[in-house]
This record gives C-alpha cells, structure tokens and sequence, in this order.
C-alpha cells in the first residue's frame, strides 16, 4: 500500500531517481490556513546535504502545491504536492545492478515483483519520505489551530545517550540534538563511522502536548498501534517504545501505574496512552534507527543468478540516517493525531450535536 490514515489520508508517489516525488492529501477539513513558508522549512529540516553529517547529495526539495487550495486556504479538496529531482546519479549504481545490497530491500522486492529499480532503491528508497514531511507539515498546521504541538530530537547516536531533553534546542541543532552536552560526542560518533566507510544507529525522541483525552480506535485502530505502524513505516526504523516501554518489564505494578490525582497523573510511564486511547498527557515515544545498510566496505552478496559475488558500493549516502529520520518521524505523529482528531469527532452524540444543532 502506498496510503496511510483513514480519515486524514495521504498517498505517496515516485521514486529515489525518478522525475519528481509527491503526496496527495485527502481529508483536510476546510479553511486550514496553508502556510507555504511553513511547510517548505519543514521540507528543509529533511533535505540532504546540509552539513557534512549526511548525505553529499543536494536536493532543494521546492515543494509545490497543485491543488486542494484558494486563497491561501485549503478548499476541503485533496492537496496535491510534488517536488521535483534535480541531483540523481544514477550510473553510481550500474556495478549494482544485478546484485543485491545486504541490509537493503533489493532482495525483498526483487523476490515479490520480479523487478526492482536499482537507481539509489528506487521506491523503497528513503527519499520517498520528503513526500511524508510535506503530509505531515499540513497536518502540523491543523494541529497548531488545535493548541497541539509535535516535537522531535535525537536522544541516542551510537550508544551514546542524552541526559537532557531540550526540545527547544533541538530545534536549532544540525543534528536535531536534544542534548547540548552530548552533541559534540554523538556527532564524532557519525563522522568517525564516515571516515571508516561505515555507519552508526540511533534513537529519535518525540513528543506531543496539549494532545485531549479521548484519541484512538479500540480495539484495531488503537493510537499505540496506529503510532507503532506509522513508525514502522519509515525506512531504517527496527522499533519503538511508547512511554516507558520495554524498561517497564523492570518495574513492579505501584512503580509503573501512573497514580491519578484531581490535578492530573503524578507521571507518564504510560506515555499519555491508556488502552489504546490518549489520557490527556503528553505522547512520549522513542524511535530506533539501525545503521544505513548503504556503507563502502566490502560485503559477501549474491546478484540476481543466485551467484556468490561482492559487494563495493559507490554513492552518496547519509552516515545515520536517524538525524534526518527524526523530522520524519515528527511528521507520521502528526498525521497519526490529526487522523484520530477527526474520528474522534464522530465518538459521541454531543460532538455531532455541536456541529448539526
């Protein structure tokens, strides 16, 4: 499937070396205000080769928007987006042609189509996410109406964990480091792994505030499950961790129930998450990168006849993909919300009352 979300859904289309990449958005409700600025800086927090941390590849990622707004509103209509390619070099991946990148999804795809395109990954490339970022910079501008905000920042890089949370600082960072202290270290993790034509993993953290109570689908479109297939989506993503997660298997039942008081819970070992449905405090997730499996170090393969060969890439490619990845995680949580926003709407009597009353 190429779409996500029921309500708010957007569909994605083209690939790494195609002409042009794109989405079209369907179900934005009437009268958001697009701000064009808005969502050209988010395409700009994920475009390559801004620093030496990533890829060498440069994209200029001008989104375009081709319908579904007037005036500077949006009409109700599908939004269309698309943003052309304008820095493909395909011939680096001729000596790959026939053979299969380990740790890539050439062999899957290969195995269920029976063709693939071997230009940079072609559809299964992570260049497809510019497309999501542009999806998920419309849903950010609903959610701000809404007094909903979405933050994201890198909490792990190599093994190498933050101490501090500022997403503020985040924000202003190259890497979207969450902490000052540990910034200089984890990035000379991802430089260290570059001279080595090798590559480093790492751990995206996010947040959500002002998210209302009420948010998610029981019992098969919960917003845990919802939030974890979002994730699972983004190329390189091996896991997540909602709340306390798997640490919370240390716990015992009084140290991880969140104690609830008439001013709200005492903590969030939940992250905001209770069966399924939002509490009313803060979403708190943590998402996991595995290292780009793109690195220029001899590998064991086989190509298409089921030969032994090797492996030497060529190319430009991101040393952690997970700084880059950050911004589009940021952006699948917002969709998530903004989806179960408007089935939430239909939840009870009294919502309905409100609008047709």
């Amino acid at each position: 499937m190429n779409s996500f979300g029921q309500k708010f859904r957007f569909t994605t289309f083209g690939e790494s070396h195609g002409v042009a990449l794109g989405c079209i958005v369907d179900g934005v409700p009437a009268g958001v205000e697009i701000d064009l600025e808005f969502i050209q800086e988010e395409m700009n927090r994920r475009k390559p080769g801004q620093n030496k941390l990533q890829t060498a590849r440069k994209e200029d990622d001008k989104i375009e928007i081709l319908s579904g707004t007037f005036e500077g509103l949006s009409t109700g209509t599908p939004i269309a987006m698309v943003l052309y390619n304008g820095n493909q070099k395909s011939k680096d991946y001729d000596s790959v042609k026939d053979l299969f990148r380990p740790g890539h999804a050439d062999f899957t795809y290969f195995h269920k189509y029976g063709i693939r395109d071997y230009r940079g990954g072609g559809r299964s490339s992570a260049r497809e996410t510019s497309a999501r970022v542009a999806a998920g910079a419309i849903a950010q501008l609903i959610l701000k109406d809404l007094n909903i905000e979405v933050f994201s920042g890198i909490s792990n890089i190599d093994g190498i964990k933050s101490e501090e949370f500022d997403w503020e600082y985040a924000k202003t960072s190259e890497m979207y480091a969450l902490d000052k202290n540990k910034e200089e270290e984890q990035k000379n993790a991802i430089l260290k792994a570059k001279e080595s034509h090798n590559s480093v993993g790492g751990v995206v953290s996010l947040k959500a505030i002002n998210v209302p109570a009420g948010l998610g689908e029981p019992i098969y479109y919960k917003l845990d499950s919802v939030l974890a297939d979002a994730m699972m989506s983004i190329n390189a993503v091996k896991a997540i961790s909602i709340g306390d997660g798997i640490e919370s298997i240390s716990l015992k039942g009084n140290e991880n129930n969140d104690e609830i008081t008439s001013n709200g819970f005492k903590t969030n070992h939940s992250g905001g998450i209770l069966g399924g449905i939002s509490n009313g405090d803060d979403i708190e997730m943590q998402v996991y990168f595995k290292p780009t499996p793109s690195i220029f170090l001899e590998q064991d393969t086989i190509n298409v006849y089921n030969e032994d060969v090797k492996c030497n890439l060529k190319g430009r490619h991101d040393p952690c993909v997970a700084t880059r990845g950050s911004v589009v995680a940021q952006s699948m949580l917002a969709i998530v919300l903004v989806d179960m926003l408007l089935l939430n709407m239909g939840a009870k009597m009294t919502h309905l009352k409100k609008i047709y009353s």
